[in-house]
C-alpha cells in the first residue's frame, strides 16, 4: 500500500510526463528515494477528460521499478491506438484526469465465477488468438455481472468468442488494483 506522498509523486510524475511528451520536451528528470516507488512492479495509467475515457495503457510486467513504469504509460496513453485519431491534445491537458493503478501479480484461476470478485479483482484474458484485461474498476463502472464482466473482456478486449473464457485452453487471470486519482 502506497502513501499519500508516494501517490502524489507518481501523480506529479505522470502529469509532468504527459506535458513533456505533448510539448515535444524531453521526459523530466526524477529522483525518487522511496523504496516502494523503486519496487518493480505492473501498473496502468488511465487518461479522462469529464468522465470520458482519452486513454489507458499498462503493463503487467514487474521489470522496472514503479515510478518508471508510471512514466513509460503515461507517455504510452497518449498513444493508445483507440484515440490515435483523436489524441490529447496541450489544449486539453488541463482538463484530463490522471487516475493510476498499481498491480498486483496476475494469479491463474480454476473458476472464474467463484474466484473473481466484481469491484476487487481485474480480470486478464488470454487465448491463442489473443488476449485483453479489465482493471477492477471496470465492473464497478459499467454494473456487468460476472459473466458479463468476463465475456465483454473475452470479445471486446481479447477478439476472443464471448464465450471463451470458458473453454479449456484460455487462461483467465485475477489481479487486485491499488487505484488513485488526482483531485480537482
Amino acid at each position: 500500500m502506497l502513501n499519500e506522498v508516494e501517490r502524489h509523486t507518481l501523480l506529479r510524475i505522470a502529469r509532468e510526463t504527459l506535458k513533456a511528451a505533448l510539448g515535444g520536451t524531453p521526459e523530466p528528470r526524477v529522483t525518487v528515494a522511496s523504496e516502494a516507488l523503486q519496487a518493480p512492479c505492473g501498473a496502468f495509467v488511465t487518461l479522462k477528460n469529464h468522465g470520458r475515457l482519452r486513454g489507458c495503457i499498462g503493463t503487467f510486467s514487474a521489470r522496472r521499478p514503479l515510478w518508471e513504469t508510471i512514466q513509460e504509460m503515461a507517455a504510452a496513453a497518449l498513444r493508445d491506438p483507440r484515440f490515435l485519431g483523436h489524441p490529447v491534445t496541450v489544449r486539453e491537458l488541463g482538463e484530463v484526469d490522471i487516475e493510476i493503478s498499481v498491480l498486483s501479480p496476475l494469479e491463474k484461476t480454476t473458476d472464474p465465477l467463484r474466484e473473481i470478485e466484481l469491484g476487487r479483482h481485474g480480470i486478464c484474458i488470454e487465448g491463442a488468438l489473443g488476449s485483453g484485461c479489465f482493471l477492477p474498476q471496470v465492473a464497478t463502472e459499467t454494473g456487468w455481472t460476472k459473466e458479463e464482466f468476463l465475456s465483454h473482456c473475452s470479445a471486446g478486449k481479447a477478439g476472443l468468442e464471448p464465450d471463451a473464457w470458458r473453454r479449456p485452453g484460455v487462461a483467465v487471470y485475477r489481479f487486485e488494483a491499488e487505484v488513485f486519482g488526482e483531485e480537482k
